[in-house]
């Protein structure tokens, strides 16, 4: 073979194995546990609904929590369906997702907070809690996702990352974009919290 060749075939494979490794750190993974414990409560913060009224996660104080940053034009977007299904069948055990619409990924979440409304609605049945858009990585990260990270977890990498919280209010785990709610893993880390193992 020449060496032109083999240059040219070491760099396309190079590029694949750096696509494989951005799309593994990215999106997959297994959850991530916090190294510390957090200071405070997931509870201590208040919010605004994506209707733009003023609320309080105290409101969810007791609950188990899965906080997700959704997007409405993303590959992961249809995990809004699982999601829904989640809620519905966990939420009289002390179950809450609580979702925070976000364009921080490739502006995939570009729609005012009534077409954000619509779509979940329309599309997908959406009942569990929105709130409005939010900055959930880099220096202008909300304060809620700063109390989310603060553990040492890493912060968002994409759309519908979650992030556990169990009923004192502190992170349990955090888990990759990749994770579907129907995951086994993550279902029985709910169960877990929810006392119900």
């Amino acid at each position: 073979m020449k060496p032109v060749l083999i240059i040219a075939a070491c760099v396309i494979v190079a590029a694949a194995a750096g696509g494989l490794f951005f799309f593994r750190a990215v999106f997959a993974g297994g959850p991530q546990q916090p190294k510390t414990t957090t200071a405070g409560s997931l509870w201590d913060f208040p919010v605004t609904t994506l209707g733009g009224e003023a609320a309080d996660l105290a409101d969810y104080r007791g609950q188990v929590a899965l906080v997700v940053n959704v997007a409405s034009k993303c590959g992961f977007t249809p995990q809004y369906e699982g999601l829904e299904a989640l809620y519905k069948k966990m939420k009289d055990r002390g179950f809450v997702i609580l979702a925070f619409p976000s364009n921080d990924f490739r502006q995939q979440e570009p729609g005012t907070a009534e077409e954000i409304r619509q779509f979940c609605t329309t599309n997908y049945g959406v009942t569990f809690p929105l709130f409005e858009k939010a900055k959930v990585k880099g220096e202008a990260k909300c304060e809620i996702y700063r109390f989310l990270t603060t553990g040492g977890l890493q912060e968002p990498t994409w759309n519908f990352t979650k992030y556990l919280v169990g009923r004192d209010g502190k992170v349990i785990a955090r888990y990759a974009p990749k994770t579907a709610p129907d995951d086994e893993e993550l279902r029985t880390a709910i169960m877990k919290a929810l006392g119900a193992d």
